[in-house]
C-alpha cells in the first residue's frame, strides 16, 4: 500500500527525532533523522530506506507464492523459493518506482522530498510540504497509480511474450496482477491514499479550501477502512468451498484488520496535519518571544536574575563591552545551579555562543519560522529587529507549547 504524501507536521527544535510522518499533532520534533532503516541509495538526491518490516513481509510473500508455485510448476522443488524471493524483491522494486513517481512530480514542482521508505505495506514518499494548487496536488497524487498501471502493462506485454507455465511467464503474470492490484487499491477514494490525495485535489478545486478537501478524503478514508475490515474477509470467501473456520479464515481476517487500522490512521493522521497547518500563521517569532536583558560576560547570576525580574523579562543575553550579544544563557543551565550558589557563579558559564542559525528575526512566522528553527538545532535563539537590535529569546519550548495548544483547541 502506498501512503505518499506529507511526512508529518513541520518539525522545529532540537528535542529530538523521528522517522516518518508525525501522526499525533504532539510536540515538534527535528527533522533530520536517521532511523530510516537500511539506506539503498539516492535517486534524484533522495534516501531510499528499506524498513526492517520489509524483510518480514518479504519472507511472507516468499512462503505464500512458493506455496502457489508449488502447485503450478512442482518440477521446481526447494527452488521455488528462490524464485519467490526474486519476486518478492521484483515487487519492491516496482513499489519503488511508483514512489519514486511521487518524487519526481514533487520535485518538479519544487517541493521538498525527506526520503523514500519501503516498509511492510508498500513505501511512502514523505513530501515536506503541501501543493500550492489543487491541480498540482491532483498530479502528484494520480502519477503514482498511474506508473503502477504502466508497469502492470508491460509486464503484461512481456508474459505474452514469454512461453506459458514456465518460470518467466509465472512470475510476468504475478508481476502484472500485483501492480495492477497496487494501482487499482490506491486510487481508492479516501485518504491517506492516492485517490483520497486526488479527492481532497477535487473539493478543494470546487470549494476553495484545501481543508474541505482534507476532510472529505479523511472521512471517506475512514469509511473506506471500515469497508475492508468488513468487506475483505467477505470477499475472500465469496464462493469460495473454504472451510471458513480454519487458518486461512483467521490470517484474511488479520489481513484485513491491519489494512484497515493502517488506513484509519492514516486518515487521522492527514486530518491532523491539515488541522496543524491551519495554524501555522499564528506561529510568530515576535508574538513567542520572551523579554531578555541584555548582561556582561562576568555579571554573577543571582545579579543577572534580579535585573530580569526588576525588568519583567524571562530571558538573559551576554553581551561585550560594545553591548553586542555574543550568547545565550541557557534556560536548563539556571535551573541546575542551587539558589546558594549563584552569587558566585558567572552567566558566561552557564551561556551558549550565539551562532548566525541563532539569529531569528522578529518578523519570522509559520513555516517560514519553523524552516529557520529545524535549520540550526537548539534550546533557544536570539530574536532581533531588522535594524539588528535585540528583541528578546525564543525558546523552543514555548514553540511547543504553542503547537499543543493551537491542536487542543475546539474544533481542532
Amino acid at each position: 500500500m502506498d501512503e505518499s504524501g506529507d511526512s508529518g507536521r513541520p518539525q522545529p527544535g532540537a528535542d529530538g527525532s523521528g522517522p516518518g510522518p508525525a501522526p499525533d499533532g504532539g510536540k515538534p520534533r527535528r527533522r533530520d533523522s536517521p532511523g530510516g532503516g537500511i539506506l539503498m541509495g539516492r535517486p534524484f538526491g533522495v534516501p531510499v530506506y528499506v524498513a526492517p518490516s520489509w524483510f518480514l513481509v518479504a519472507a511472507l510473500i516468499t512462503w505464500v507464492f512458493g506455496g502457489q508455485l508449488d502447485r503450478i510448476l512442482p518440477e521446481l522443488g526447494n527452488a521455488r523459493y528462490l524464485v519467490s524471493l526474486f519476486f518478492a524483491v521484483a515487487f519492491y522494486a516496482s513499489v519503488l518506482v511508483h514512489e519514486l513517481a511521487h518524487t519526481v512530480a514533487a520535485l518538479r514542482f519544487k517541493l521538498p522530498v525527506r526520503r523514500i521508505q519501503l516498509q511492510f505495506f508498500g513505501g511512502v514518499s514523505e513530501i515536506e510540504k503541501e501543493s500550492e494548487t489543487p491541480g498540482r496536488e491532483f498530479i502528484l497524487a494520480f502519477v503514482g497509480p498511474l506508473l503502477s498501471l504502466i508497469l502492470s502493462g508491460v509486464f503484461y506485454l512481456g508474459m505474452k511474450a514469454v512461453e506459458p507455465g514456465t518460470v518467466p511467464g509465472v512470475l510476468l503474470a504475478g508481476l502484472m496482477i500485483s501492480n495492477l492490484i497496487v494501482a487499482v487499491f490506491n486510487l481508492l477514494p479516501g485518504l491517506p491514499l492516492d485517490g483520497g490525495r486526488m479527492l481532497r485535489a477535487v473539493v478543494w478545486k470546487i470549494t476553495g479550501k484545501p481543508m474541505s478537501g482534507t476532510i472529505a478524503a479523511a472521512w471517506f478514508g475512514r469509511a473506506l477502512a471500515v469497508s475492508v475490515l468488513i468487506g475483505l474477509p467477505l470477499l475472500t470467501h465469496t464462493g469460495s468451498d473454504a472451510d471458513v473456520g480454519g487458518m486461512e479464515t483467521v490470517m484474511d481476517a488479520l489481513l484485513a484488520a491491519i489494512l484497515a487500522a493502517i488506513i484509519w490512521t492514516g486518515a487521522g493522521n492527514s486530518l491532523r496535519m491539515a488541522r496543524l497547518r491551519e495554524h501555522l500563521p499564528e506561529l510568530r517569532a515576535r508574538t513567542l518571544t520572551r523579554r531578555a536583558v541584555p548582561v556582561e560576560t562576568g555579571t554573577p547570576l543571582s545579579e543577572a536574575l534580579r535585573r530580569a525580574n526588576d525588568a519583567g523579562a524571562r530571558a538573559l543575553v551576554v553581551v561585550d563591552s560594545q553591548g553586542d550579544p555574543t550568547a545565550l544563557v541557557r534556560e536548563a543551565a539556571i535551573v541546575g545551579v542551587p539558589e546558594h550558589r549563584r552569587p558566585w557563579v558567572a552567566v558566561s558559564g552557564l551561556a551558549q555562543d550565539l551562532t548566525d542559525g541563532m539569529r531569528v528575526p522578529a518578523e519570522l512566522a509559520g513555516e517560514a519560522l519553523l524552516d529557520r528553527l529545524r535549520a540550526s538545532p537548539a534550546t533557544e535563539y536570539l530574536v532581533v529587529e531588522e535594524s539588528g537590535a535585540i528583541y528578546g529569546v525564543l525558546s523552543t519550548a514555548d514553540v511547543e507549547r504553542a503547537f499543543v495548544q493551537a491542536m487542543a483547541r475546539p474544533g481542532s
